[in-house]
This record gives C-alpha cells, structure tokens and sequence, in this order.
C-alpha cells in the first residue's frame, strides 16, 4: 500500500516542481524619454550598471533637448513614459490623450543671472529679459518664484527659448538678464560665472514626474514595476558611490555640457514614490488660472500607484 501511495505522488511532486521552478516572467521593452537633468541619472545608471538586466528588462533610453520633442514622442507612441512633470501630464489629459504620473522625481529648477553682474534680487529683474520655456514646468517655477516677491509674470520680458542648451548658451553669453534652467545645467551655468538667484527647493515645490502612457500602465504593469526595481537600485548606488565612479559615465551619457563634470553636484535621490498631493493640486490651479487647459483634475485622475506588487 505505500509502494502504490508513493508511486501515486510522484506525478505530483513532479508537477509542483513544475510549476513552482520560479522561471520569471518574460517581459518586455519599455522605451523611456529622458531630458538634460539630473531627474533622468537613476535610468543611466540603472542602464549602464545593468540592474534593468538583472530584473530581465529590456529598456530603451532616448534623450531630448526640449519638452515638446519629448511630448511628440510619447504622442506619437514612439515611447511607454518619460522623466516629465505634472503640466506636461495635465496638458496630454486636456487633449485628449491619456498618461498617468506614477512617481515623482528629485529634479531642481533654478533661476540665474547672466555673468557680470552683481548679485540680484527678484526684484531687480523687472522689465529685463528672462528666458524660459513657454507653458512648461520652467515657466511654472518662474512665475512662482516671482509670486514669492509679489511679482507676476508681466512684470519681466519673458524670452521663449525651449531648448535647455540654448538657453544656457545665450545666459552664459550675457544675451539675457536671467534664465530658469534645470540641474544640472543651472550649476553648470554658475560655475561658468552666472549668479544664482533663487529655484524650486526654495520654493519647496517638486512638480517633476515619472509618467507612463495609460496603454503602457495596462499592458506592461509588470515591465514598469521591473523598471521601478531596477531605479531604486540605481538610487541606492548614486547615494552611497564615491562621486569618481560615475561622473565621467553621468556626464556622458546625460549629455550634459563638460563643464558640469566639476560642476554637477547631484542630489540625494529617493526610492520612487507617489507626488504629494499639493503639487499636483497647485500645478492645476496655475494652469487654470492661465487658462491652458479647459478641465480641472484632482490627484486621482492623473496618478496611478504602480509601486505595490
């Protein structure tokens, strides 16, 4: 009788083995936009550290030098997500196409001045030209800032130059009084001779964003909780690594200028999490207040929590 209960198990044990062998699941490729900042560091190391190929993903970078090519991709379907912010998000939702924010980054935006000139205050900006990316989260930063010192938008020349290397260019050349550039080209700017004057940590808003197409979010859930994966190993090195091991790799493939490889101090990153809820509430109130979008949205129309298994 246990000779035959024994051979009856057999197919059985066979069978669990099968089945619980723990092969992963096949995934597969996410393409991802990354801009000019320090937000989009934790995909390059991920990339070139190999922690995306430790979770079996395959994952395609592509860099932009503005906001509206990488909008353009993602509209076009040419991308599953990119480093973004929450205007970029409300403004693909008012027209009709679907993304949805699901973390948060550590970017920073700060305003300076041109070399040359002495330090300034907001103030001491009235009727000069300030460069910035026009409906963007640049600009957003810009009239907050402004606001800050019971300033509006009108009361400076804004000069609409959405390429982030122009800009910089154009600053460091004294063609503008000031511009609002992202990290790390704001330090880069600064250690070339520009002054800073104020930004975003002062501020203490973070409207940049991780973003995925609402397509991507079903059909390759477990290919972005992969991605998140391999980002927060990317972060728990970028925070613990000597600064030598990664810049000359960062500056790279970042395409950031060679000054910032002296110049670039990056930030200490966070494990993905959700935007908090005033940011997302405060960059729709600006946008309707500017009339840039006909609908309002709250925080659950535009973010969705992929992060828990």
């Amino acid at each position: 009788m246990k000779k035959i209960i024994a051979f009856l198990f057999l197919p059985l044990l066979f069978l669990t083995a099968g089945c619980g062998g723990g092969s992963k699941q096949e995934l597969g490729t996410l393409k991802i936009g990354l801009m000019p900042d320090t937000d989009s560091v934790p995909f390059i190391i991920a990339q070139e550290k190999g922690y995306f190929a430790e979770e079996g993903l395959n994952v395609e970078l592509h860099s932009f030098k503005s906001a509206m090519d990488r909008d353009s991709a993602l509209q076009s379907g040419n991308l599953d997500g990119a480093v973004s912010d929450l205007l970029a998000v409300a403004f693909a939702k008012d027209g009709g196409f679907d993304v949805k924010v699901t973390s948060m980054t550590d970017g920073s935006y700060k305003l300076v001045a041109a070399p040359g000139t002495e330090k300034l205050s907001v103030k001491e900006l009235a009727g000069k030209e300030v460069a910035v990316s026009r409906n963007t989260i640049i600009e957003y930063v810009t009239d907050h800032i402004l606001e800050s010192n019971a300033m509006s938008g009108d009361d400076i020349a804004k000069v609409v130059i959405p390429q982030i290397p122009t800009r910089l260019e154009l600053l460091q050349s004294s063609k503008l009084a000031a511009a609002t550039l992202p990290e790390p080209m704001a330090s880069v700017a600064v250690h070339n001779g520009c002054r800073f004057i104020t930004g975003s940590d002062e501020l203490g808003i973070n409207p940049g964003v991780i973003l995925f197409t609402e397509k991507s979010t079903k059909e390759k859930r477990a290919e972005i909780q992969a991605m998140y994966r391999a980002y927060n190993k990317a972060v728990a090195y970028l925070n613990s690594a000597d600064r030598a091991e990664y810049i000359d790799l960062v500056v790279e493939k970042s395409g950031f200028p060679p000054a910032a490889k002296e110049a670039l101090v990056l930030p200490v990153y966070h494990t993905a999490a959700l935007p908090k809820e005033n940011d997302v509430t405060d960059c729709i109130a600006w946008l309707k207040g500017k009339e840039l979008i006909k609908n309002s949205y709250g925080y659950a129309d535009l973010v969705l929590d992929l992060l828990q298994p």
